[in-house]
């Protein structure tokens, strides 16, 4: 008979060795995003350094246990930044898989926007969608976002970790580094820089708090930078229905080239969250015991391509797209497949308006002296296949919506044998924490 581990054990044993412990997983997905910041000239040298005696976060700021309470204005303006994001890395990756985090990206731009001031503050609003709110109210709506997308469900694994990393030469403002402890619960670190060594003690905590699926971010420190800002997020989440391994079988996926090719695809059948329209087929697969975060799948009909459907997606038409998903029977076939995905976010960033921050005329004064970013670099991780856990007895969210008028509607088949959109979104705050573009499967 097998001795049952407590769940300590059982912690640990999947912190150390990554293992499951009979419960299969059936996706896995991690995000990391890193904002490098240089001197415009030589810091102020003088001042109190900011980071060897910066105080640990004092007590815990109060989170109301009632989720969701925060201001659905943050969620929206994430929302829009993600899909703006995503349309500029599409100008130049449409023909690639891509896979990003938005929330990740929004984070880490959060915590550096305590540190912009003038009209690099202006310009970072623009960008972020964050115009009409004060930071006052983005710091507390983050810190309540981030205790709500924490703990999701039993079966989901949903962590977010900050951290800022800086040379212990620099100087930086006490409150900037103050905020970013108390709201954004990062952890601060002061680092020799000049330490060939330097880059690993970052890539470690980057590899530790993503479960390993990310293993590096920080090649090298060059010598005019002065203080990294990370955001690691990592999900893992077991189907709330399960796919069963015997029914995967290759058959045909059909490249953006037209080219077939054959791949492993899994297949399922039972009631969905659905929804469809004369250009797509749109699918909820839900995760864990109460299917509070759902993988979506948005496939384009036969007779339109993803470049037409991309010229839809936006956040306005989202909304209205999820708000019409409705329960119905039907048959889904979905490759397994795994990817990563990096990315320079510089050039997209300076498109959507923030190209300031970027150069010179940067004022980054409410952080430090004489301060420009000099990169935001994002690497991601994801992992599908149909291993899971048996599905709970519970409903996912909005399954009603419809429910009326779709007994009459036939069952629906969606044969997922062409390039893709898809994301995963926590349904209860209606953030987006993962989307891509998967133009061509991988194993």
């Amino acid at each position: 008979m097998k001795r049952k581990l407590s769940n300590a054990q059982q912690n640990f044993l999947q912190r150390r060795y990554a293992v499951s412990l009979g419960r299969r997983y059936v996706l896995a997905a991690a995000g990391v995003m890193l904002m490098g910041v240089i001197g415009c000239s030589q810091l102020n040298k003088t001042s109190n350094s900011a980071l060897a005696e910066s105080p640990l976060p004092q007590s815990e700021l109060p989170v109301s246990e009632k989720a969701a309470s925060f201001e659905t204005k943050l969620v929206s303006a994430n929302t829009k930044f993600g899909f703006n994001l995503f349309s500029q890395l599409l100008i130049k990756d449409n023909q690639k898989n891509i896979f990003v985090s938005p929330s990740s990206i929004a984070l880490a731009l959060a915590m550096t926007y305590n540190g912009a001031s003038g009209s690099t503050q202006k310009a970072m609003a623009k960008a972020l969608e964050l115009q009409g709110m004060n930071l006052q109210q983005i710091n507390s709506d983050y810190l309540q976002l981030k205790a709500s997308l924490e703990k999701p469900d039993p079966e989901v694994t949903l962590n977010i970790a900050n951290s800022l990393w800086v040379d212990k030469n620099a100087s930086l403002k006490p409150d900037f580094i103050q905020k970013n402890q108390d709201f954004y619960q990062a952890q601060v670190t002061n680092l020799d820089f000049a330490d060939t060594q330097a880059p690993n003690t970052i890539n470690n905590w980057v590899r530790e708090n993503t479960q390993g699926k990310i293993e590096k971010i920080v090649e090298k420190i060059d010598p005019d930078q002065i203080l990294f800002l990370l955001n690691a997020i990592y999900f893992k989440g077991s189907w709330m229905k399960e796919f069963e391994a015997e029914k995967t079988a290759n058959f045909p996926f059909y490249l953006l080239s037209g080219e077939e090719k054959q791949h492993p695809m899994m297949s399922q059948s039972g009631d969905y969250r659905y929804y469809e329209n004369e250009q797509f087929q749109a699918v909820s697969l839900p995760y864990g015991e109460n299917g509070r975060i759902s993988f979506y799948i948005f496939l384009p009909k036969e007779n339109s391509n993803l470049n037409s459907f991309y010229q839809n997606l936006n956040a306005e038409n989202w909304q209205k797209w999820i708000s019409n998903f409705g329960k119905r029977e039907g048959f889904v076939r979905l490759p397994r497949f795994k990817m990563d995905y990096e990315a320079t976010l510089n050039d997209a960033l300076s498109a959507l308006g923030m190209a300031e921050a970027f150069g010179d005329r940067a004022n980054f004064s409410s952080m430090g002296n004489n301060l420009k970013i000099s990169e935001v670099k994002h690497k991601t991780f994801l992992e599908v296949n149909e291993e899971g856990t048996v599905a709970a007895a519970t409903t996912s969210v909005g399954i009603a919506l419809l429910s009326a008028q779709l007994p009459t509607k036939q069952p629906f088949e969606m044969i997922v044998n062409r390039p893709f959109f898809c994301a995963i979104r926590d349904n209860q705050t209606q953030s987006i924490l993962f989307m891509g573009s998967i133009v061509e499967p991988l194993t």
